[in-house]
């Protein structure tokens, strides 16, 4: 592997805006992203169309995405329409490296 292409093994992000990745539509999710001060923890907001079934699920799938990039501090909301998990993961990466201003080619 090249030594300068950061990967998600090497990434520590530092939530600096907001931001949001995703759409309202059936089958997706949509992330939306704010920083809070260091130290304020996690806020995770779930509203799902399939909570009872996989909310449990869903929650640790953005968990697990949050300790990858190593996020401690953030308020995270995310309404899902039945999203699968690799959609779920996709748009929880999207949003925090957009949070970070991390992306290139978008606003």
């Amino acid at each position: 592997m090249r030594p300068d292409i950061k990967t998600t093994e090497t990434m520590d992000i530092k939530i600096k805006q907001k931001a949001q990745a995703g759409t309202f539509e059936s089958g997706d999710i949509m992330i939306l992203i704010e920083p809070v001060p260091s130290g304020a923890g996690r806020e995770i907001i779930i509203d799902s169309t399939v909570a009872l079934q996989f909310g449990d699920d869903i929650k640790q799938l953005i968990i697990s995405k949050l300790d990858e990039f190593k996020v401690q501090d953030v308020h995270l909301m995310a309404k899902d329409k039945g999203a699968l998990e690799p959609t779920i993961k996709a748009r929880v990466e999207t949003a925090l490296i957009r949070s970070a201003n991390q992306q290139e080619g978008t606003l």
